[in-house]
C-alpha cells in the first residue's frame, strides 16, 4: 500500500505529494525535506508566550494550544513537516497513572511500577481518553493543507523505564532489574505499553496525522542481542498494526547506532539515526528498503554559520547515495538555541539539494 493512501482505497490526500512523503517513500524529491525535533516548543519565544502559565501536561490537552504551538515552527522556519505538540507520558497520564512533568527534571511517576500486581494500573486506551488529541489534529490538518504532520508515541522501553524508574535515569538499574530478573513481568508490561501505545498512534492517524515516528529515546542503553530478546518484539509489534493505514512508520532512538540493523527490523520505513553515526555508515547498518532520517549535531547549532554550513554539507554528502534522506537533526533543537539559526538551516538545506 502507498503511504498516506488508505487502506479502504479513498485518494491520496493532499500531503501525498510533499517533498517529506516523497522522501520517506524513497522517491524523486524536489528538495531534501527537512523537519527537527522539539521543532515545536522552548527554543521558541513565541512558545513561551504562549505557555504562560500552563503546565506542560495541562498544554496538551488543550487543542487550540496544541495547534498553534504545533504550528509556529512551521510559520517561522518553513520546514516541510510538523510534528504533534504532546509529550510521550500523555497516554500514561490519560489512562490515570499518576504523573507529572517537573520543570528542569521531566516526567516523575508518583509511585512507580515494579510488580504484578502494578501492572493492574495500566488499562487499554480509548479514544475519549484523548479526544483533545483528536480535536486538535483535525485543526492542524485543516490549517497545514499540503504539509504533513507527524503524530509521535514513545516506544514500551523508554516509557517502561520511565514507569518503572520513577522519572529520568542514566542507569536503568530498575528497570534493567526487571528485564534481566523477571523476563516474563517485563514482556507483560511491554506488551500492555505496546497496546497502548498502538491506540495512541491509531487516534493520531484516523484524525489526519500524514506520517508518525516511535520514539525509543533511551533504547541505546541496550546491547543488541538484549535489544532483540527483550524490546524489538513490543516496538515492531505497534508498528506492525499501523502498518495497514499506509502512513510511514519513522523509528528512532539516541545512541541506537549499534541497534540501526535491529530498528530497521522492527518495521519502520524510515530509521532516525542520531548525529554518533554518518549516514553513510548508518545505511549500510540499516540495510537497503528503508529512508533515513538526520543527522546534524543538534549543538552545531550554536556555532558560526559557516560552520554550520561546512557541517551540514557533510551530513549531506554522506546522504548522496541514500534511498530517500529526511534532514533532522540527530537528536532535539535544544532550549536555548537561536531560532533564526533554524530558519537559515532550512532554506541551506532546500537551496543547496534543490533538484
Amino acid at each position: 500500500m502507498s503511504a498516506n493512501q488508505s487502506p479502504t482505497g479513498q485518494q491520496p490526500t493532499a500531503t501525498y505529494d510533499s517533498a517529506f512523503m516523497k522522501a520517506a517513500r524513497r522517491e524523486p524529491v524536489p528538495h531534501t525535506p527537512v523537519w527537527f525535533m522539539r521543532q515545536a516548543g522552548r527554543s521558541l519565544p513565541e512558545y513561551h508566550k504562549v505557555r504562560e502559565g500552563v503546565s506542560m501536561l495541562e498544554s496538551c490537552t488543550r487543542p487550540e494550544l496544541v495547534a498553534e504551538i504545533t504550528l509556529q515552527p512551521v510559520r517561522r522556519h518553513g520546514v516541510d513537516a510538523a510534528v504533534y505538540f504532546s509529550d510521550i507520558v500523555v497516554p500514561l497520564k490519560a489512562i490515570g497513572i499518576d504523573l507529572d512533568i517537573k520543570p528542569g527534571v521531566g516526567p516523575v511517576v508518583e509511585k512507580p511500577i515494579r510488580t504484578r500486581a502494578d501492572l493492574a494500573r495500566l488499562r487499554d486506551l480509548t479514544p475519549e481518553d484523548v479526544s483533545y488529541v483528536t480535536e486538535a489534529v483535525g485543526l492542524l490538518t485543516a490549517e497545514l493543507g499540503s504539509t504533513p504532520l507527524i503524530g509521535f508515541a514513545g516506544a514500551p522501553f523508554t516509557l517502561a523505564s520511565y514507569l518503572i524508574e520513577g522519572g529520568p535515569s542514566r542507569t536503568y538499574e530498575n528497570a534493567k532489574a526487571i528485564m534481566y530478573g523477571d523476563p516474563e513481568l517485563w514482556a507483560d508490561l511491554l506488551d500492555c505499553l505496546a497496546d497502548i501505545t498502538v491506540a495512541f498512534l491509531k487516534v493520531q492517524i484516523e484524525a489526519g496525522a500524514s506520517a508518525v515516528q516511535l520514539f525509543d529515546s533511551w533504547a541505546g542503553a541496550l546491547a543488541p542481542a538484549e535489544y532483540r530478546r527483550s524490546v524489538l518484539p513490543a516496538s515492531a509489534k505497534i508498528l506492525k498494526a499501523v502498518e495497514g493505514y499506509g502512513v510511514p512508520r519513522i523509528h528512532f532512538g539516541v545512541g541506537t547506532g549499534e541497534l540501526l540493523q535491529l530498528m530497521g527490523e522492527a518495521g519502520a520505513d524510515v530509521v532516525g539515526v542520531d548525529y554518533r553515526v554518518a549516514l553513510d555508515e548508518a545505511a549500510r547498518r540499516v540495510g537497503p528498503g528503508k529512508a533515513l532520517q538526520g543527522n546534524l549535531d543538534p549543538t552545531v547549532l550554536f556555532a558560526p554559520t559557516e560552520v554550520v554550513e561546512a557541517k551540514t554539507d557533510e551530513v549531506l554528502e554522506a546522504a548522496k547515495g541514500l534511498e530517500g534522506h529526511i534532514f533532522n537533526l540527530g537528536h532535539g533543537v535544544m532550549p536555548s538555541t537561536d531560532p533564526d539559526s533554524l530558519t537559515r538551516l532550512t532554506e541551506y538545506v532546500h537551496t543547496r539539494t534543490a533538484r
